[in-house]
């Protein structure tokens, strides 16, 4: 029997499409970690409605070492956002150079009815610490910061430990950017190094006025915890933390209970499953 949602979800943070069998860290065959994918925009609006999901952000599926990959799921992300208004997505871009004609390509769909974010990760490449691009990463980061800002759209970035997508390297991209366009940090950091880091500098950041948003996915126990009982201790930053499920790179019940399980208010648990996306990403 599936777990039903009790109160109105925005989920922040999902995946759509299907990803090939891939052989991750030299296994003898390739696998299909996720078990599940949402090949279509039906497959996606079934999982919904099945868990009573009111309304989504899509975003390409990816996950294998091939930066052209997620680039490939821009049509159908675009496609199904215009198909069903409780969809809105993110236009997948790269700020690898190898990736300009891709990136700059899917740029252009940024003014697209239903688009409301570009996304971006390093798992695949690359640093968001200004301080190391070389010329042609900087002048990519600065065509989609400029195309976020004109269409109003969010940065919608991953993170998780070391590399170059460790937070540390994510919270340098939102002092220089953070005040021109939203920020959406994926994964609250990733880890236990991450969440530590985060979570102090995160409402710094909020009251300094920067425009940061957060998720809880992936969140290590203490993490989610930690950063909600602070919003409520301290007052701040109620309203940048976003419900996400992540689906199916995590998993929707279990991401669900971590805020609907959490010991804070009513107020603050509607704010995060509902209000704060819908202020963000609900056009």
């Amino acid at each position: 029997m599936t777990m039903k949602v009790t109160r109105k979800v925005f989920d922040a943070h999902t995946h759509l499409g299907e990803l090939a069998a891939y052989r991750f860290y030299d296994l003898k065959e390739a696998v299909k970690p996720t078990v599940i994918e949402y090949p279509t925009t039906g497959d996606y609006l079934k999982h919904m409605d099945e868990y009573g999901v009111e309304r989504a952000m899509v975003i390409s599926n990816y996950g294998i070492p091939d930066s052209a990959q997620p680039f490939s799921l821009n049509p159908l992300v675009i496609d199904s956002v215009q198909k069903d208004d409780r969809l809105v997505g993110a236009v997948w871009v790269s700020h690898l150079p190898k990736d300009t004609e891709r990136t700059e390509a899917a740029l252009k769909l940024a003014g697209e009815r239903g688009v409301v974010a570009l996304k971006t990760t390093c798992l695949l490449g690359g640093t968001y610490k200004p301080a190391d691009w070389d010329e042609s990463s900087r002048a990519l980061w600065n065509q989609i910061v400029d195309t976020a800002e004109k269409h109003n759209l969010a940065l919608h970035i991953h993170t998780s430990p070391a590399g170059g997508s460790d937070i540390s390297n994510a919270l340098e991209l939102v002092k220089d950017y953070g005040k021109r366009i939203k920020i959406h940090i994926v994964h609250m950091g990733g880890g236990v190094s991450g969440h530590i880091k985060l979570v102090p500098r995160f409402l710094e950041l909020v009251q300094e006025g920067y425009q940061v948003y957060t998720d809880c996915t992936w969140a290590v126990g203490f993490g989610s915890r930690w950063l909600l009982m602070e919003i409520e201790r301290t007052g701040i930053g109620g309203d940048r933390v976003l419900f996400a499920s992540d689906t199916p790179w995590s998993d929707l019940p279990s991401e669900y209970w971590k805020i609907e399980g959490a010991p804070i208010s009513e107020q603050l648990k509607n704010m995060i499953f509902w209000e704060n996306a819908m202020k963000l990403y609900g056009r």
